[in-house]
């Protein structure tokens, strides 16, 4: 039966309407590549190594006690704790009355012996000219030089105990012979001292060290003869370098550390005595490129990151050799240059080739 016109043309055209349907959808444009964010790192060397760092206190290089030669009751201190003292400064004082009395009897027994020796001289004179005139014996002469000796003799111990007596009149004034400031006091006044009793302890002005108390493991770790970055506690600014002057040869038997005493050179006016500081070791130093754990993935042979080309902003994997690595960071010593871009975050759902996005 014969299609009516109108429906058979339609029918005849169908063919050609789907034919060009599948023309347009084979000309249609394909969907645009996905464009993922990532987050990067710029790779930079570092020297490596774990950071130790210890808090102590800034003491003098060296202190000195002062302290009287004879005993005696201390009448006066003329300084106190945190008082600058210079050379020749006078710091304290005993009671002078046992000295002062000595001194005056010194004195008169070499008066007493210088009239002695007067008279021995004058007795010696005569004798001789006796003994040239023939009025005397040999013996009375030899007994006159004897006796002249003798008294000579007495004449000078005279003069020595009047110089001991001098001398322990000047150790009744205690004098500073370096500069500094006290430290300690170890007598009041009004208390009876003996000789050498620390009566003064005086930090001298040159030289600071920075003192810390460091436990056995890590000062086996330290390399020899290292610098030290000391700053004070919560002021980073205020810093200076220094290296191992003195580590005690015991440990505390408390604590079990050691006392180890960093000469600071060059340290700023704010590192007073007593200052708390921070100071900073590098331990086993390895050099690499340090990253952060998270950029690192794996290839076929071994650990890889993702690397980032800055100019097609595409992504490669790049097989890296690691040196070191902790929870937090991995240094990489090889497969790696400074200034370039690792993914550190999306590493899982990258495809080599695959264009991204940057977010430092």
């Amino acid at each position: 039966m014969p299609l009516p016109p109108p429906l058979g043309h339609a029918l005849r055209a169908l063919p050609l309407a789907l034919l060009v349907l599948a023309g347009c959808e084979d000309a249609a444009p394909p969907p645009a590549p996905e464009i993922r964010p990532v987050r990067v790192v710029a790779a930079e060397r570092s020297a490596g190594g774990d950071v130790a760092s210890l808090t102590g206190t800034v003491q003098a290089e060296t202190e000195v006690n002062l302290a009287f030669r004879i005993d005696g009751r201390m009448v006066e201190r003329l300084v106190n704790v945190g008082d600058a003292v210079r050379p020749g400064q006078v710091v304290a004082r005993l009671n002078r009355d046992n000295e002062e009395n000595g001194l005056r009897a010194a004195r008169a027994n070499l008066v007493a012996a210088r009239g002695q020796l007067r008279e021995a001289e004058n007795n010696y004179w005569r004798q001789g000219q006796l003994l040239r005139e023939g009025f005397t014996t040999r013996v009375r002469f030899d007994q006159a030089a004897q006796q002249l000796q003798t008294i000579r003799a007495a004449v000078d111990a005279a003069e020595a105990q009047v110089s001991i007596a001098e001398t322990r009149l000047g150790y009744t004034e205690l004098v500073s012979d370096v500069a500094g400031r006290v430290t300690q006091r170890g007598a009041e006044p009004g208390e009876v001292v003996q000789p050498g009793r620390m009566i003064l302890r005086i930090a001298r002005s040159e030289g600071r060290d920075a003192v810390f108390d460091v436990p056995a493991t890590l000062k086996d770790q330290a390399p020899a003869n290292p610098l030290i970055e000391v700053n004070i506690t919560g002021q980073p600014q205020i810093r200076a370098q220094g290296r191992v002057r003195e580590v005690s040869p015991q440990a505390d038997p408390v604590t079990g550390t050691f006392q180890v005493r960093v000469g600071l050179a060059e340290p700023p006016p704010e590192m007073r005595l007593g200052s708390t500081v921070t100071g900073s070791l590098r331990l086993g130093a390895t050099p690499g490129i340090s990253i952060p754990a998270s950029a690192l993935t794996r290839a076929e042979r071994g650990p890889a990151v993702w690397v980032v080309d800055p100019a097609s902003e595409t992504v490669s994997l790049r097989a890296v050799e690691l040196v070191r690595h902790d929870p937090g960071h991995v240094v990489v010593g090889q497969g790696l240059q400074p200034g370039d871009l690792v993914v550190t975050a999306g590493v899982q759902t990258l495809r080599p080739g695959q264009k991204v996005r940057l977010l430092r």
